[in-house]
């Protein structure tokens, strides 16, 4: 991924810290600093694509960051969770430009700017039956129950602060969180159906063996979009301290999060 010339990485770091079968994502997440990156040109894509099919990006003459959702133009997007510190000043009066407006503005950009870092865990569930008619038959395998062990076990080794745990409302996310939590004592754990495995968006190329229809897309799409809106964004600027949240969830949403993250195309 590109950086711009003196500027800091968007992600602190992105590897695998899991046991085999539960995968783990780990993302420090913009502090005070600016984030510049270029993402893959629209040139790149086809005209099929089905990103640029539903993200098809500002009509002509509109910024790039314009429009919510993934940016499809290719340019980082600087308020990408419309957090951005600048977009969150009031733009001073016309013709009221002096050195004490100018003084107010800075006053008030550094109080809009976050200053600590949020640390996000992305983590799937372990190993379960998968040919459980419901969800409420797709528990954990006993080599998923193991998997969650082994990943709270390292959680726990790591020996953050941590503030959060978010978990899928599914079964098996369900599972896998409370074996992770037991190992993380005074961990906050929230449950949500925002984060349940879904089809975000067809995938480019399609799949022969995995084939949604296009209602499902548009429904668990909007869905799971709106858990990036929710759970993704740069600290608040009264977070005072980094925290540390884990996200148990699946690969789909995974994926779809990681994607947005970079600004890259999630299909």
């Amino acid at each position: 991924m590109p950086v711009g010339a003196g500027k800091k990485a968007l992600l602190a770091s992105l590897g695998l810290i899991a046991s085999t079968g539960t995968a783990a994502a780990l993302a420090g997440f913009w502090k005070k600093d600016d984030v510049v990156a270029q993402c893959a040109q629209p040139a790149d894509l086809p005209a099929s694509s089905n990103f640029i099919h539903l993200y098809p990006g500002p009509p002509p003459g509109i910024p790039c960051d314009a429009g919510p959702g993934p940016s499809a133009c290719g340019r980082w997007e600087q308020n990408w969770d419309r957090r951005e510190p600048a977009s969150l000043i009031r733009p001073p009066k016309k013709n009221a430009e002096n050195s004490t407006t100018g003084i107010i503005k800075e006053n008030e950009l550094a109080a809009a700017t976050p200053k600590a870092t949020r640390n996000l865990f992305f983590i799937r569930h372990g190993h379960y039956m998968v040919d459980g008619i419901s969800d409420e038959g797709r528990m954990l395998t006993e080599l998923g129950r193991a998997q969650a062990a082994n990943t709270g076990k390292r959680l726990a080794d790591l020996n953050f602060p941590w503030t959060k745990l978010v978990h899928s409302s599914m079964l098996r996310a369900r599972e896998t969180a409370q074996i992770i939590a037991s190992q993380l004592p005074g961990v906050l754990v929230e449950s949500t159906d925002l984060i349940r495995e879904g089809a975000p968006i067809p995938p480019e190329p399609p799949v022969s063996n995995w084939r949604p229809g296009a209602q499902q897309f548009f429904e668990d799409g909007a869905r799971i979009e709106a858990a990036f809106r929710k759970f993704i964004h740069r600290a608040d600027p009264d977070q005072e301290k980094d925290s540390y949240e884990i996200i148990v969830c699946h690969a789909n949403v995974i994926r779809y999060f990681v994607c947005r993250c970079v600004l890259t195309q999630p299909d």
